[in-house]
């Protein structure tokens, strides 16, 4: 048992169960996923490994960011997460934390993002990093998540700033590449996301969260995952003559976007709607991130040094 779990089982949790469910606000997994993407855009942009200050304070600031944007949306989801098995358990839906405190939390780490990659990169990576984390709050939670079934797919824009965040870090710009980049990993969530909407389906359409799956047949939304998947692989090809990649990463991008489409067709073939099918893609297209950003820094210094 974690000690955020601890707290759920207590009236009055503890000094150190308080501070374990405010960092269970940031879901700090989500914000590790994101981070990721944000050093490999960071070693592109450099041609090599960025200076260590820099690098550090853009990874936490990144951090900071992308914790307060998560910390803002339980604030304010705390009304649908109570009804969602997945998300019941969560700080603010479980009554460990309030939505106000949940609220101000959000707000000192936006302010704490913004002054850290101020001073550690440029104003330009600080804003946006802000950008992303208003953009995410304002038009994903609070417009886009209860009125319609494309809103991951507009909403997941917040998410892939990081790369554009990383690579404006070193070099206080945007290029072809760092575009490309953002458009993998905005293509990327549809697919990623909607296959865990189509496993908790039935918790989205109790919560009257109008998911893809929810609006849409099983087999419309697996084919969007499938259309989304092709197009992903095709931008991180693209990323090739853009980011003038290697033989390392070539194979990587070939060879990962080859198995998740695969997986998306598999899916797509597959009568196991809500199972572990889904499921199964959902976890492959993390480790497909994983892998492809990775490359891309491989890629960079096998090739610089």
């Amino acid at each position: 048992m974690t000690i955020y779990e601890a707290a759920l089982r207590r009236a009055s949790p503890t000094f150190t169960e308080r501070i374990s469910a405010y960092a269970a606000l940031t879901k700090p997994r989500i914000v590790e996923l994101l981070l990721v993407t944000t050093l490999p855009a960071m070693v592109l942009a450099a041609g090599g490994i960025p200076r260590v200050g820099l690098a550090v304070g853009t990874i936490a600031g990144g951090a900071l960011a992308a914790g307060g944007a998560n910390a803002a949306n339980m604030a304010l989801d705390g009304d649908i997460d109570r009804i969602m098995s997945r998300t019941s358990r969560r700080p603010v839906a479980a009554g460990v934390i309030t939505p106000r405190q949940a609220a101000i939390f959000a707000i000192v780490l936006e302010v704490a993002a913004f002054v850290l990659l101020y001073e550690t990169a440029n104003l330009f990576t600080a804003l946006l990093s802000l950008g992303a984390a208003l953009f995410y709050v304002f038009v994903y939670t609070l417009w886009l998540k209860r009125r319609s079934s494309q809103n991951i797919v507009i909403g997941g824009a917040a998410g892939a700033v990081p790369v554009l965040a990383g690579w404006a870090a070193v070099r206080n710009d945007l290029s072809l590449a760092a575009l490309v980049m953002f458009g993998v990993v905005f293509l990327w969530t549809p697919p990623h996301f909607w296959a865990l909407a189509l496993h908790y389906r039935d918790d989205y359409e109790a919560a009257n969260v109008p998911m893809l799956p929810v609006k849409a047949s099983r087999g419309s939304t697996t084919a969007q995952i499938l259309a989304y998947s092709v197009a992903l692989w095709i931008c991180s090809l693209a990323l090739i003559p853009a980011g003038h990649m290697g033989i390392v990463y070539s194979v990587a991008a070939l060879a990962a976007g080859g198995a998740f489409c695969s997986g998306a067709w598999k899916l797509h073939r597959s009568r196991d709607g809500e199972g572990l099918a889904p499921m199964r893609l959902f976890h492959w297209s993390i480790g497909y991130l994983a892998v492809l950003f990775v490359a891309i820094a491989v890629d960079v210094l096998a090739r610089h040094h």
